[in-house]
């Protein structure tokens, strides 16, 4: 399983090898916090837009800027162990910053997979740019209602 977390440097040289045998990388990023069955349900339908999937994870100072103090819950080494283990996810990489940027240009993705709760026009500029300049594919899966990590957090904190 970390064979599977890889830097942005060898998943650069990964997204080429795949691009090279004419194989459709699929991208797609998140905090993945505590895991839970909508993430599952995600990973799998973004695997199943190409040939392999490549998951950007927030590492743990970008996830609290984003999600608020607290946060995150497993710290990134834990929570890209447990995304290695998934069947879906062919690779993992670390990324320190809020924005997938600097992900995306090492993935050079052929698809791009977001969550409902995203569209096309509301992905961050900077990532669109990015993209747009791969000539990448993006697609939003549809949002798995009643599953989310902070819902979940809601439901087991202090009665």
């Amino acid at each position: 399983m970390k064979a599977k977390i890889i830097d942005l440097k060898k998943l650069a040289g990964r997204a080429k090898e795949l691009h090279a045998a004419g194989k459709k990388l699929v991208a797609t990023n998140g905090c993945f916090d505590l895991l839970h069955l909508g993430h599952v349900r995600y990973l799998q339908a973004a695997r199943a837009l190409g040939d392999a999937l490549a998951v950007g994870l927030n590492g743990d100072r970008s996830v609290r800027e984003l999600k608020g103090p607290g946060r995150p819950i497993n710290n990134e080494r834990d929570r890209a162990e447990v995304l290695a283990a998934l069947e879906s996810v062919d690779f993992v990489t670390i990324f320190p910053e809020v924005r997938a940027t600097r992900f995306l240009e090492a993935a050079a993705p052929a698809i791009y997979a977001k969550g409902g709760d995203y569209t096309a026009d509301t992905l961050d500029p900077e990532e669109r740019a990015v993209l747009d300049e791969f000539g990448t594919r993006i697609e939003i899966i549809p949002f798995e209602k009643g599953y989310s990590t902070s819902e979940l957090l809601t439901r087991i904190g202090p009665k």
